[in-house]
């Protein structure tokens, strides 16, 4: 028997909690960002741009376990990149 689209294995007529939101990391790594400069701005007493308030607003309604997945996507990213060029320039084949 064919099973309908989506099917994942799962009871039938169960829909998947997360079915509605998106789950693309690099919407929540730059979503990050833009909170993380919206705070440091706010620390400093700045005011804030509407857009800037959004940002901290949907920052603070991400659920714990997709925080912590974009900044560890973030460091690990960060580290790889710095482990890369740091290979690329202070490797063995460069002639000092």
């Amino acid at each position: 028997m064919a099973q309908p689209a989506g099917y994942r294995g799962a009871r039938p007529g169960r829909l998947d909690p997360m079915a509605d939101e998106p789950t693309e990391i690099f919407d929540d790594l730059y979503l990050g960002l833009r909170a993380g400069g919206a705070l440091r701005k706010q620390r400093r007493g700045e005011p804030l741009t509407a857009e800037e308030q959004e940002a901290l607003g949907r920052w603070r309604r991400l659920s714990p376990w997709r925080k912590a997945f974009a900044l560890g996507a973030f460091a690990v990213g960060t580290f790889g990149l710095g482990f890369t060029l740091g290979g690329l320039v202070f490797g063995r084949w460069r002639k000092a």
